[in-house]
């Protein structure tokens, strides 16, 4: 893998896309910070490159609810706004995250950044993930953008994520780390934002 074409590819693409963009993140974040009543951009702590952690930054989809179990979301969560409904199925809720490439911590393609427990346990052939930065998008990524509504299937979710989705992400990661090509990167770019 080129890091460094990787790297130059992900500045370039990051600051052109928020020429462009911007005035929907801005439009964005004060819609949700009139929905949530709140700062309209969540910021959470993600395990990154060489399990260093860093904040990733999303606009905020979802208003606090008393008495509602925060570990497990779900699309049908009570906790959404209507303007979080549109901006999870738009993935407008993601465009911030361009400012996370320009800040070195994440690249438009690699595995997503996880919360603690997950990246940062990895052991083995499997830390091989932790040597690229994450991502916003991905063969992973692609392959479960439903995740929500397939956990929200389950009796379990978070068994289920546990055992049968994040062994699966770990092997799709490590197959693109294995495989990785500009070419390639550019086509998930590409299925994202079909």
């Amino acid at each position: 893998m080129n890091l460094k074409i990787k790297y130059i590819f992900d500045i370039s693409l990051a600051v052109i896309g928020l020429l462009f963009i911007w005035w929907i993140i801005l439009l964005a974040w004060i819609i949700a910070t009139i929905d949530t009543k709140s700062n309209g951009f969540f910021l959470q702590k993600r395990v990154g490159k060489d399990g260093k952690l860093f904040y990733v930054i999303k606009i905020k989809t979802m208003k606090k609810v008393e008495g509602v179990d925060t570990t497990i979301t779900s699309s049908s969560d009570i906790r959404i706004t209507n303007s979080g409904k549109f901006f999870r199925k738009t993935k407008i809720d993601e465009l911030p995250q361009l400012i996370n490439i320009i800040l070195g911590d994440m690249s438009f393609v690699g595995p997503r950044p996880d919360v603690e427990g997950y990246a940062d346990k990895l052991d083995g052939e499997d830390r091989i993930i932790l040597t690229i930065l994450p991502g916003i998008t991905g063969p992973a990524s692609l392959k479960y953008k439903d995740e929500e509504i397939i956990l929200s299937k389950q009796k379990n979710p978070k068994e289920y994520n546990d055992k049968v989705i994040w062994p699966d992400k770990v092997k799709i990661n490590r197959e693109y780390l294995k495989n990785w090509s500009l070419k390639n990167d550019i086509k998930y770019i590409i299925e994202t934002i079909r």
